[in-house]
């Protein structure tokens, strides 16, 4: 085995430079105030405007903590929506439009987002274990959230780069866990997976153009088809990969020397 260890002065360093840190709005709202932590109705008032309205109509409402597992949300609009940690487990939001919501450490667990559109939606710490986001639209802040076993197929988590007046806004996986995740396919360009954990993961013919992948772990992931061309791999792990004589632009890797590789797989 080779490997190359980064000094503890980087790691701080890339920590505090991370691109997430300019994207995160948390900086600038109060997480404690009312709009973003109590709700304006209830879960039976909920499941009445999604039984008589089609698509029903959530834009800006308050939902945050509560109980809405289950419900049949599919097309509803919830643009800039607050449902901060409600349960939204095994819920239905395939082909919903949750563009600038908030959903902070809210349950999504077995929930299909399949085809939704998560552009700008802040997700930090939210539970996606098993949900269902394939073929969803994602430009999200989703630091230290769980995705384990979650089915991003065909997903499109890259930036949107005609709109970059602003900065590059980009969808965040800093810390997030994608253990076992179905990312086959997936665009994952230019995202901030630094820390990440793609242990076991699904990463065939996906794109990671340009990502950031500092101390991300990819040990046992299945890389075949992989495009990695220019992406920082600094203290990478590329562990018993499978596939890895497949993968694409590994030599055009950035920080290359510092990654730690099994050169037996």
């Amino acid at each position: 085995m080779h490997a190359r260890f980064t000094s503890s002065l980087f790691v701080i360093c890339l920590m505090c430079s991370t691109p997430a840190h300019t994207q995160d709005m948390l900086d600038m709202v109060d997480l404690d105030s009312p709009d973003m932590t109590e709700a304006t109705m209830t879960r039976e008032e909920v499941a009445e405007i999604l039984r008589t309205q089609k698509p029903a109509d959530f834009r800006n409402a308050r939902l945050s903590g509560l109980d809405l597992s289950g419900l049949d949300f599919s097309n509803a609009d919830l643009r800039w929506a607050k449902m901060n940690k409600s349960d939204l487990s095994k819920a239905n939001l395939s082909g919903a439009k949750l563009g600038g919501a908030w959903t902070l450490d809210a349950n999504l667990s077995h929930t299909n987002l399949s085809g939704a559109n998560l552009f700008q939606t802040q997700m930090r710490g939210a539970n996606l274990h098993c949900a269902n986001l394939k073929s969803a639209r994602i430009v999200a802040n989703l630091r230290r959230a769980n995705l384990s076993c979650a089915d991003l197929s065909d997903a499109d988590l890259s930036p949107d780069m005609k709109n970059q007046s602003m900065g590059l806004i980009r969808t965040v996986l800093y810390s997030a866990n994608l253990e076992s995740a179905n990312l086959q396919n997936a665009d994952l360009s230019r995202v901030d997976a630094e820390f990440a954990s793609f242990k076991k993961a699904n990463l065939k013919d996906s794109n990671l153009y340009k990502s950031l992948l500092g101390g991300a772990n990819f040990t046992q992931a299945d890389v075949t088809g992989m495009d990695i061309t220019g992406a920082d791999v600094h203290s990478t792990k590329f562990i018993a990969l499978n596939g890895k004589r497949q993968m694409k632009g590994f030599d055009q890797t950035t920080h290359l020397d510092y990654a730690i590789l099994q050169d037996e797989l």
